[in-house]
C-alpha cells in the first residue's frame, strides 16, 4: 500500500503553519501598535524599543502570510492556481473566508508598504490609513475561523483569545474618550438643598456631614 507523498503533505503543512506564525505575528504587530496609540508603557525609552518590535513583527507577518499563499500552490488537495490565490473569492475551497483572508493579505501588504512611503504621502494621512490594521486583523480572524484547518483545535483558539483580549481592550481604551471611563462627579447641592440640610443639624442638635460650600 502506498502512503500519501511526504512532499505534496509539506506543502500543505508549510501553509498551515506559516498561516498560524503570521497570525501570531501580526496580532503582536498590532497590539505593541495600540500600545503606543495608548501611550504605554510611560517608561522612558521604551517606545523606541516597541517601535523596533512593531516593524519588525510586521514585516515578519507580511513574509509568513507570502509563504502561507504561495506554498498552496503544492498543495495536492487543493490544487488552486496562481489567480485563485490572488484574487478573493475565485478558489473553489471554502471561497467566502478564503476570500477573506486573500483581502486581509493584500490590505496587510498596502499598509506595510505604505510605511515607507509616509513622507510622500504624509505622517497625518498615513496615520490615518494605518487605523485600518484593526480591520485587516479583524479579517485575518473571520479567515482563520471560518477556513482554518486547526480551528477548532484548542491551541489555535488559545492564540486567538489570548492576542484578541489584549487587542480588543487596548482598542476600545483608545476609541473611546477617558472622560467615559472615569465615573461622573457628584452632583453639587443646590442652595436650597444646603439650607434644608444645615436645619436638620440644627433640629438634630448636631453638625452637618460637611461644611455648606460658599
Amino acid at each position: 500500500m502506498i502512503g500519501p507523498n511526504p512532499l505534496e503533505y509539506g506543502w500543505w503543512l508549510a501553509s498551515r503553519s506559516s498561516g498560524v506564525v503570521a497570525f501570531a505575528a501580526v496580532s503582536i504587530s498590532v497590539i505593541i501598535g495600540l500600545m503606543m496609540a495608548n501611550g504605554l508603557p510611560k517608561r522612558p525609552g521604551a517606545k523606541k524599543q516597541l517601535v523596533a518590535i512593531h516593524e519588525s513583527t510586521a514585516l515578519a507577518g507580511l513574509v509568513a502570510i507570502g509563504v502561507h499563499g504561495l506554498t498552496l500552490l503544492g498543495d495536492s488537495y487543493l490544487h488552486p492556481t496562481l489567480s485563485q490565490i490572488a484574487i478573493p473569492f475565485t478558489i473553489d475551497y471554502r471561497p467566502f473566508y478564503t476570500g477573506l483572508g486573500i483581502i486581509a493579505g493584500w490590505a496587510a501588504l498596502f499598509l506595510g508598504l505604505s510605511f515607507y512611503a509616509r513622507r510622500m504621502i504624509g505622517n497625518k494621512r498615513w496615520r490615518s490609513i494605518h487605523r485600518a490594521t484593526i480591520v485587516v486583523w479583524a479579517l485575518a480572524v473571520v479567515h482563520t475561523l471560518g477556513a482554518g484547518t486547526d480551528a477548532g483545535s484548542l491551541w489555535l483558539q488559545a492564540i486567538l483569545v489570548v492576542t484578541g483580549l489584549p487587542i480588543i481592550f487596548l482598542f476600545l481604551r483608545r476609541v473611546i474618550p477617558a472622560s467615559k471611563l472615569k465615573p461622573a462627579p457628584l452632583p453639587e447641592s443646590t442652595p436650597v438643598e444646603r439650607a434644608a440640610a444645615r436645619a436638620a443639624a440644627r433640629a438634630r442638635g448636631t453638625r452637618p456631614a460637611s461644611p455648606p460650600a460658599s
